[in-house]
């Protein structure tokens, strides 16, 4: 299994990003994935979640109405749409797949003035 994260940086609050997550090495459409963060001095919380076949997603309610979670099953990706950023919101993103408990290297996400 090799998952690997991209897309952050440093944005303005209000600003939007999007993540991306290459997945390798297992049938991607098989699986439920999700996005996670940990903030610097906090423990790694799950940010959203999307359904293998029928796309139906979660959200914790931190981010509910800003971040949308898709997937493409043709391509092995998942993203992670993010709008309306605060600087709550900078931590280190990563994806994750359901039943399996490696993580890939993340990508960092700052939301600064």
């Amino acid at each position: 299994v090799q998952l690997v994260e991209s897309g952050g940086g440093l944005v303005q609050p209000g600003g939007s990003l999007r993540l991306s997550c290459a997945a390798s090495g297992f049938v991607f459409s098989n699986y439920i994935m999700s996005w996670y963060r940990q903030a610097p001095g906090k423990e790694r919380e799950l940010v959203a979640t999307i359904d293998s076949h029928d796309g139906i997603t979660w959200y914790v309610d931190t981010v509910e109405g800003r971040f949308t979670i898709s997937r493409d099953n043709a391509q092995n990706m998942v993203y992670l749409q993010m709008n309306s950023l605060k600087p709550g919101d900078t931590a280190v993103y990563y994806c994750k797949r359901r039943n399996y408990d490696g993580w890939g290297q993340g990508t960092q996400v700052t939301v600064s003035s």
